[in-house]
């Protein structure tokens, strides 16, 4: 279903959003019922893991324990996505901008819940092959709305396309 109206769109918006949350929650309670305590679950010898963590800090382990600070952060980008959003014109040119968006709102929501709530962002994820830092669904939400805007702005919008997008409305 494409959204016509500002209104229709903001609830998509909306809508989509809170079902990647959800998406994102459902992964999180399974890999601590069924990880906590230190299990492993191999998938691929070698390659790929389930491992649970709690992490107390940023992507990556960084910043160790500022939730404060984390907290802060995911309600300042909780409020400027869905503004942002509302401005970001309905045509399909800018379907993908529009998707971004709601990928970056998800994500930073995910882990802000979990960090609201218990103090840590569970991970779970581990790509064992290259030692690569455990993460979850949320995180995966935020790379590839990273990639996506990297490749959009590259490749795909020109600079008269952002300029359509007005964040902070001209001055008279």
């Amino acid at each position: 279903m494409k959204p016509t109206t500002k209104t229709g769109s903001m609830c998509f918006f909306a809508f989509s959003t809170v079902l990647l949350i959800i998406i994102d929650q459902i992964t999180k309670q399974a890999a601590q019922a069924a990880l906590e305590g230190g299990r492993t679950v191999v998938l691929i010898r070698g390659v790929f893991e389930l491992q649970y963590l709690e992490n107390r800090g940023s992507a990556f382990g960084m910043m160790q324990g500022q939730r404060t600070f984390f907290l802060i952060l995911a309600a300042g980008i909780l409020f400027f996505i869905p503004y942002l959003y509302a401005k970001i014109p309905l045509t399909s040119h800018f379907l993908f901008l529009r998707i971004t968006a709601i990928l970056y709102a998800a994500g930073a929501a995910g882990n802000a819940l979990d960090r609201a709530r218990q103090g840590y962002v569970v991970d779970f994820f581990y790509f064992s092959l290259i030692d690569f830092p455990i993460f979850n669904v949320a995180d995966i939400y935020v790379t590839a709305a990273t990639a996506a805007l990297i490749l959009l702005i590259l490749f795909y919008y020109k600079e008269e396309d952002f300029e359509q997008i007005r964040i902070f409305p001209k001055k008279k």
